[in-house]
């Protein structure tokens, strides 16, 4: 279990100051100067050194991706991106850093906007996120207020300006590219890549998006150095990170624990257990709904990592974890998440237009159990048409859940077709 003072976010729970003066009391801001002082090749090898992968769910490496910015500029300005539009169901990680501690975010942007070139950062919030908006602004005011942000900022020789941009609430527009089309004041549909962000990004400069928790950690790594960092969690999955759980837990929570910790010490140790005790559990989805869930047999030894949970066909994500005990309708749930993935789709590229309305329907019959057993193989069929042939990864994020259904409870859907067409109910249905 994380002790206290290897804690990043200090004030997840908004019990303490959230002001400037506040987060210079637990540590923030201290120094910033001095850190930049070191130059931006320092900044990026330090992160690099950490191990620390993107926190936004993808889990590419930070350090790496920063790299990617050209070292000199042509002529065109560099900009950072923050994504901070958290549409993903279940996860309510970010909102929490923006809202109770939100100096840790903005000191980050300016140690990341250094590290890469930028004189200019962006914030683009979801547009739901009304009180969390509130607090980000007053924040970045009070920086502007003390000197921390613009010209000269923090005393660093370095002027970088940020910018809190809200959208208008579309899932689509957490994928990077989307966003820089948003942000730019057009419809949010992916761009094609190449080009790359790095290279033509916002407004045709070089640019890099990270998310929230990726870019606040940083100054934290910073000050303790990479080998303090990297020593929590197994090799390739260093770190401390935020863990958003929802469901049947007796004490939902949003926590910050060491990488690599097993599902179940997470659910016991912070969430109270699962409701009605480790053996009511059915399924968890372990990273925000876009991954394919895992049952409970696997749940008994799960790893909540990068690595352990691909190896499973699932992911870490943005470790948001939806837990459905024995009570859950595991089809009617996974059928609700392609509604959620149908409504959001572009509709830019076909497999994914046609395939998200193609599923749900399916789905919808699913729950029902008026489908017929081939359309099970069918379903499974279509889902791997959609996965990977689309321009950005909603299709992948529409295909999973379905498969990690079927995967796991094939018996189940089976069950509820042959009880629909013989009158009866179905073993295997939850009250």
């Amino acid at each position: 279990m994380l002790s206290d003072q290897d804690r990043i976010f200090t004030n997840i729970y908004g019990m303490k100051d959230r002001s400037l003066a506040g987060a210079r009391k637990r540590g923030h801001w201290d120094n910033t100067a001095g850190l930049i002082a070191n130059g931006r090749d320092w900044v990026v090898e330090q992160v690099k050194a950490s191990g620390l992968r993107g926190r936004g769910g993808a889990g590419f490496p930070t350090g790496l991706k920063w790299s990617f910015m050209p070292k000199e500029s042509d002529g065109r300005p560099h900009y950072l991106v923050v994504n901070a539009d958290e549409s993903e169901p279940g996860t309510c990680k970010d909102r929490e850093i923006m809202r109770h501690d939100p100096h840790t975010l903005i000191e980050g942007c300016l140690i990341a906007g250094f590290g890469m070139g930028a004189h200019t950062g962006y914030i683009y919030i979801r547009g739901e996120f009304i009180r969390e908006r509130e607090a980000l602004q007053a924040a970045i005011d009070e920086c502007y207020d003390a000197g921390l942000l613009g010209k000269n900022a923090a005393g660093s020789g370095w002027d970088f300006d940020l910018y809190l941009h809200h959208g208008a609430g579309a899932y689509i527009c957490g994928e990077e590219t989307a966003l820089l089309e948003s942000l730019e004041g057009r419809k949010g549909m992916p761009r094609l890549k190449p080009p790359f962000p790095a290279n033509t990004g916002l407004y045709g400069a070089p640019t890099t998006v990270n998310n929230v928790e990726s870019i606040a950690v940083t100054p934290t790594i910073l000050r303790r150095g990479p080998d303090w960092f990297s020593q929590f969690g197994r090799p390739n999955n260093a770190g401390t990170k935020l863990f958003a759980i929802s469901g049947h837990v007796n004490n939902p929570c949003v926590v910050e624990e060491s990488m690599s910790i097993t599902l179940r010490e997470l659910l016991d140790t912070h969430c109270g257990g699962v409701r009605g005790g480790w053996d009511n559990l059915k399924a968890v989805i372990p990273g925000g709904s876009s991954v394919q869930l895992l049952p409970k047999d696997l749940c008994d030894e799960a790893i909540m990592d990068f690595d352990w949970l691909r190896e499973q066909s699932s992911g870490l994500g943005t470790a948001a974890v939806i837990v459905m005990d024995q009570s859950t309708d595991i089809i009617k749930a996974i059928a609700r998440l392609s509604h959620f993935y149908k409504h959001e789709s572009c509709g830019q590229c076909t497999p994914c237009r046609e395939g998200t309305g193609w599923m749900m329907r399916v789905m919808d019959r699913l729950v029902t159990g008026e489908a017929e057993i081939e359309e099970i193989d069918m379903l499974f069929d279509v889902t791997k048409q959609v996965e990977g042939h689309t321009i950005c990864a909603l299709g992948d994020a529409a295909a999973w859940p379905i498969q990690g259904l079927i995967r796991h409870y094939r018996e189940e859907i089976e069950d509820r077709i042959k009880a629909k067409k013989t009158g009866r109910k179905g073993a295997m249905a939850a009250e």
